[in-house]
């Protein structure tokens, strides 16, 4: 019996991590909609007059959490 109860529980925990993941994936997508890549790319060369480019693509992706490192290094070879 307490068996099937942690099966369940498992399945249950497994359904909500899947929602929530899913979640996540539409919230991301929708932070990339809103903003422009000339705006990064502005806002990295901003970044780039004042700093090294570990540094100005550390800043980027502060200021734009949505992008992943290889889309921020993208951005930085078009500099």
């Amino acid at each position: 019996m307490s068996t099937l109860i942690i099966w369940v529980m498992g399945a249950g925990l497994l359904l909500v991590n899947i929602m929530l993941r899913t979640q996540i994936l539409r919230l991301e997508a929708r932070l990339k909609e809103l903003s422009s890549p000339q705006e990064q790319l502005a806002f990295l060369r901003q970044q780039a007059a004042h700093k090294d480019k570990i540094p100005a693509i550390k800043a980027l992706r502060k200021q734009y959490p949505e992008l992943s490192l290889i889309e921020a290094n993208n951005l930085w070879k078009q500099i």
